[in-house]
C-alpha cells in the first residue's frame, strides 16, 4: 500500500485570474484528499496582461499557457490546470495531456442585466464577445446587432456590462457555475443555436510528457467519456488549423455509446454563409475519437469551409 510519504509533492501552475484559481484550488482538493502534498504556482500570462487588443491579433489563446508551461519545463511546477478550450490543439514537444476531468455546462449564457434572452434585445443593440466563434454564431442568430469585443476576466466583463458599455455579453456558462454566479446568467444557448467550442467547461491538465508518477497520480481525476468527446473536439480544430483567429466550433453528445460530433465554421470577413457539418460513431477509444473529429473537419471543407493552414 502506498503511504502518503511516498505520493509525489505537486506544484500546481495556475493563472491568477479568480476563475483560473478556483480551477486549480479544485484540483489541489482532490489531490490533497488522495494524500498528495499540494500547493500553488499563482502566475501572469501573456494573456492576462494584453488586454486592449483581440486575441486573434496578439497570438492566439496560446499566450494563456505559455507561462505555465516554462515553469513546467524549469521545474518550478509539476501540473498546470487549463480551461481546455484555451490549450492550443498542438502541445509543444515533450508536453503532455496527463488527465481531462468531467465536463461542467458547456453551453455558452446570455448575460443582460434588461434583457432575459438574445431574441429580447431591440435592433442595434450592442453584445460584447471574446470569442470569434460567438461573434459569427451571434451575426447569424441576430444579424441587426452590433457586436463588441470584451476582453478580461469575467468579473472585469460582468462590471463593464453593468457600467452599460453593452446591452448584453455572452460567456461560458461553465465559469460562471464554477464561480457561483448563476444568478447572472439569464438563459443559456442550447447546442442547436450557438454551438460551443471544442472542450468548452472541460478542465485538462497538462504536465512534462516524461512524469509517469504524475499520469498514476492524476488518473483517478480522469473522466474517460469527456476526454473521448474532447478528443473528438479537438481534432476537428486541429484539422482545421483552428484557434482563437478562426470562427469555429465542435460540440460532441452521446447517445449509448455513438458520439454526435457537430462542427460550425465561419468566415472572419463575413463574405462567406456559415457552414456546418456532422458525423457520428461508435467511440471507446482516443484515436476513434480522434478518427470522428477528422471526419467531421473533412466534411466541413467539403461544403466550403476552409482550414487556415
Amino acid at each position: 500500500m502506498t503511504t502518503a510519504s511516498a505520493l509525489p509533492a505537486i506544484v500546481i501552475a495556475t493563472r491568477e485570474s479568480q476563475l483560473a484559481i478556483w480551477q486549480a484550488e479544485h484540483v489541489q482538493a482532490l489531490l490533497t484528499a488522495r494524500g498528495h502534498r499540494v500547493s500553488l504556482l499563482g502566475m501572469t500570462t501573456r494573456g492576462d496582461q494584453i488586454l486592449d487588443r483581440t486575441l486573434s491579433k496578439v497570438g492566439g489563446k496560446g499566450l494563456f499557457v505559455k507561462e505555465l508551461e516554462v515553469a513546467l519545463e524549469e521545474g518550478r511546477a509539476d501540473i498546470a490546470v487549463h480551461s481546455l478550450k484555451d490549450v492550443p490543439m498542438e502541445l509543444p514537444a515533450g508536453f503532455a495531456l496527463a488527465c481531462v476531468m468531467e465536463r461542467e455546462d458547456p453551453r455558452d449564457a446570455f448575460v443582460s442585466p434588461r434583457y432575459a434572452t438574445l431574441d429580447e434585445l431591440p435592433e442595434g443593440a450592442v453584445v460584447g464577445t471574446s470569442s470569434l466563434r460567438r461573434q459569427v454564431l451571434l451575426q447569424a442568430l441576430r444579424p441587426d446587432l452590433k457586436i463588441e469585443p470584451l476582453r478580461g476576466n469575467v468579473q472585469t466583463r460582468l462590471r463593464k456590462l453593468d457600467e452599460g458599455q453593452y446591452a448584453a455579453i455572452v460567456l461560458a456558462a461553465a465559469g460562471l457555475k464554477r464561480l457561483g454566479l448563476n444568478e447572472r446568467i439569464r438563459s443559456v444557448f442550447e447546442p442547436g443555436q450557438m454551438l460551443p467550442a471544442a472542450g468548452q467547461g472541460a478542465l485538462g491538465i497538462e504536465i512534462r510528457s516524461q512524469r509517469q508518477d504524475l499520469i498514476d497520480a492524476l488518473a483517478p481525476l480522469a473522466h474517460q467519456r469527456t476526454w473521448l468527446t474532447v478528443t473528438a473536439e479537438r481534432a476537428v480544430s486541429r484539422a482545421m488549423g483552428g484557434s482563437c483567429s478562426m470562427p469555429l466550433a465542435a460540440h460532441g453528445q452521446w447517445s449509448r455509446d455513438e458520439l454526435r460530433l457537430q462542427a460550425a465554421w465561419g468566415d472572419m470577413d463575413g463574405r462567406l454563409p456559415l457552414v456546418r457539418a456532422e458525423g457520428a460513431a461508435p467511440v471507446a477509444t482516443l484515436a476513434q475519437a480522434d478518427a470522428l473529429g477528422l471526419e467531421v473537419a473533412a466534411r466541413l471543407r467539403a461544403a466550403g469551409a476552409v482550414a487556415a493552414c
